[in-house]
């Protein structure tokens, strides 16, 4: 991840691939030479295929015809460029004009800070990212400047004003309404705009009146009060555990507290000078936004099982006068199910002058920014969302295409429009609070694998390095459209077999493999409820979900490939898979390292991919796909000669420019795309031959962050003959769309 964003503040390539033009004779003898030679080459070709004999071996530098494509997105506003979503705001703040200022500690792209207004996105670059900088977790404005919380990291430049090494400023920045940084005397950093407020301990709250500029720090127990202009300490007191702050139309501040210990969180009152004022707040589960609304009335986002703003009554003793958005969220009515006014994870929440409402939900452990504006009566004005970070799409079968997954995400396709403008948001498939050990809430899991298995559907996940395999059924007359966890194949878990951090509950502490399965249907690690196995190889090349739910696992060694057969549904509708039922089987003698595996069980073809003999790795070349992609016809009868060998593109020197990093194969195409430059290579199904290359189109601005999650390509033939690719794309939080039509079809 590192190098990746590295390169990403370098910039990306954007390099277009040349037309070959044929050039024909002009002699009738030579067209008839020609045409003979080509019915020739057919006849011999379709033998030979029919035979499934000796491979056809191609260099992937055969120069690709064109099929005309187009590009298309989910899970963003805005296709890229100037234009995105961030990947989620943890600090927002409202203007009286309606412009919506946010914070976050990341975004891929470079926008931890954004500004918003109207819909649209009008934020300049922060300069957050790269250079040791990164974002925070709180910001205000005022009618002249943007206060935000950040982090300045050495660089090892203490001439130019970074910190020495091995330490580190938490700091307050300071920007004109514009976004540029506005420097000031004694100010810090290379431009003078940071003022250092700790070495230890983040900023955690931001606020400001009339010239008083208030800020947190949490872990210091201390909020402290500023200049506005000048950048000057005036003076500290002591709060015990301060978050986000606002300040009344009194001047008087309400402070969030955080949990401590036995204590629950709350919000508490506090003078302009420090002294605590009555009026304690704490019937809110889980607080964790506050702002004040143009009436004057405090406002509180409850981000519990309530799932909503909360509105107190402040001018006596503070009283809940009414709320804001449907009790329970998303998790009301049809559980999972987007509505306008109902939310999920609520990070912010602000009003401007008329009254207006703006709330941002997060989801659970940061899925996305949902930001949206409501009128002062609660009609929805507008909403911007950025879903994606480290994520891939697949799609629904049985639909053509038409419902498409991520991780937390359902999507609805309506092919017939724009590019950009097909998906809608159907569902948030993730609840925390009927199944807190849902292994999205305690894992990262980057890629997904959609199912039927007797016709019921299923969700397969995958993380960045391939550590385990989930698995999540529905049921939507009990939870709607959420993923009920219902199984997991995990490697050794770690040094000693130890859990991380508790999760999951009751697995086997030896140094083992082990299948988990929901058996009593809560969704939940129970005892008993884990199939263990003595410890296999332990590095993974790569999983696969074939069509009629069996599971498939290649280990980078010589006895490599593990079969895991669907045993049927359970009583739950769990699918039911036992190391007992497994299945071994050497790795094809061709391969000096098996990485990726594909099996079509109704024609009985198997694609792996790896290094080979003639096209070794250097060195360890982790993540990669491999140099080759080979297609093997009889699999389940013993058949171990290729039908084809295809070269593809890999690293060569050790530098890891060209690294080939996920492969689907779909319909009449297996695709792979490289990790840096996104570059999607083509190939017929029936022969191996590289046919085309797809790129970011304009509709995207021409870009891509790197691919680099081992299943960022994901592909689905409809029933029309189009193919959908999907490829991973969290530079501007979304997901890539490439439509390739049917052969021989133009769009």
């Amino acid at each position: 991840m590192k190098n990746k964003l590295i390169s990403q503040m370098i910039g990306f390539y954007n390099k277009r691939r040349n037309s070959s033009h044929f050039r024909w004779g002009k002699f009738l003898k030579f067209c008839l030479y020609l045409i003979a030679g080509v019915m020739a080459a057919i006849t011999i070709a379709l033998y030979f295929a029919a035979k499934v004999t000796p491979a056809t071996y191609f260099a992937a530098k055969v120069t690709p015809t064109t099929n005309a494509y187009t590009t298309s997105w989910v899970g963003n506003t805005f296709g890229g460029g100037s234009k995105w979503v961030q990947n989620y705001v943890e600090a927002m703040y409202v203007g009286p004009d309606g412009t919506v200022y946010t914070n976050s500690g990341w975004d891929e792209g470079g926008r931890e800070a954004g500004i918003y207004k109207d819909g649209n996105v009008i934020g300049p670059d922060f300069e957050l990212h790269g250079w040791s900088r990164a974002g925070g977790k709180a910001i205000t404005a005022s009618s002249k400047y943007i206060y935000l919380a950040m982090v300045q990291g050495s660089m090892g430049k203490t001439k130019e004003d970074y910190p020495p090494e091995g330490t580190t400023w938490f700091c307050v920045r300071r920007y004109t309404l514009s976004g540029k940084s506005a420097g000031f005397e004694g100010g810090r950093g290379y431009d003078r705009s940071m003022l250092v407020v700790s070495t230890k301990n983040p900023v955690t709250g931001l606020a400001i009146r009339g010239n008083n500029l208030y800020v947190s720090t949490a872990k210091a127990n201390l909020i402290s009060v500023y200049n506005a202009d000048t950048m000057r300490k005036i003076r500290d007191f002591s709060v015990s555990n301060p978050g986000q702050i606002t300040v009344d139309k009194q001047g008087n501040l309400w402070v969030l507290q955080s949990k401590n210990g036995s204590r629950p969180a709350q919000i508490v009152h506090y003078s302009a000078e420090g002294k605590p004022l009555s009026g304690v707040i704490a019937d809110v589960v889980e607080p964790t936004a506050i702002a004040i609304d143009n009436q004057g009335r405090l406002l509180v986002t409850e981000n519990g099982p309530r799932q909503q703003v909360l509105i107190y009554n402040i001018a006596a003793k503070p009283a809940r006068v009414g709320t804001f958005g449907i009790e329970r969220g998303v998790f009301a009515g049809v559980p999972g199910e987007i509505g306008d006014l109902k939310f999920y994870g609520l990070t912010g929440v602000g009003t401007d002058a008329a009254g207006n409402i703006y709330v941002n939900s997060n989801g659970f452990k940061n899925s996305g920014t949902d930001l949206r504006k409501f009128s002062p009566s609660g009609k929805l004005q507008w909403r911007l969302l950025g879903l994606h970070f480290v994520d891939n799409a697949d799609t629904d079968p049985q639909s053509d295409g038409v419902d498409v997954y991520a991780k937390q995400e359902h999507f609805v396709m309506d092919y017939s429009k724009k590019p950009g403008q097909q998906w809608s948001y159907k569902a948030y498939t993730v609840n925390p609070f009927k199944y807190p050990q849902d292994p999205r809430l305690h894992t990262s899991p980057t890629s997904v694998f959609f199912r039927r298995i007797q016709g019921k559907p299923f969700l397969y996940m995958t993380d960045m390095y391939q550590s385990f395999m989930q698995v999540y059924r529905f049921n939507p007359t009990t939870d709607g459209k959420i993923a009920i966890p219902s199984a997991i194949f995990h490697g050794t878990f770690m040094k000693d077999g130890k859990p991380v951090g508790g999760w999951p509950q009751n697995h086997p502490m030896e140094d083992k493999d082990w299948i988990w399965r929901d058996n009593n249907g809560n969704g939940a690690f129970d005892k008993g409820e884990y199939d263990a196995s003595n410890r296999d190889y332990p590095y993974i090349g790569g999983w696969w979900v074939d069509s009629k739910g069996d599971i498939w696992k290649s280990l980078r060694t010589q006895e490599g490939i593990r079969h895991f057969p669907l045993q049927g549904l359970d009583k739950k509708g769990n699918p039911i898979y036992s190391y007992s039922s497994m299945k071994k089987d050497k790795t094809p003698s061709l391969f000096t390292d098996v990485r990726r595996i594909e099996y079509f069980p109704e024609s009985d073809t198997m694609y792996l991919s790896g290094f080979t003999k003639e096209h070794a790795a250097v060195d360890d070349d982790a993540g990669a796909v491999g140099s080759e992609i080979v297609r093997f016809d009889n699999w389940s009868r013993g058949n171990r000669t290729p039908r084809w060998r295809t070269v593809i593109p890999y690293d060569k020197t050790g530098k890891r420019e060209v690294v080939t990093v996920a492969m689907s194969v779909a319909g009449d195409y297996v695709f792979s795309v490289t990790v840096k430059n996104a570059e999607v290579s083509v190939y017929d199904a029936a022969t191996g031959k590289q046919v085309q290359k797809l790129k970011p189109g304009p509709e995207v601005a021409n870009e891509s962050g790197w691919v680099d999650i081992p299943y960022g390509i994901r592909a689905f033939r409809r029933s029309n003959g189009e193919h959908l690719v999907f490829v991973e794309e969290d530079w501007k939080g979304k997901v890539i769309v490439y439509r390739l039509p049917a052969r021989g079809k133009r769009t």
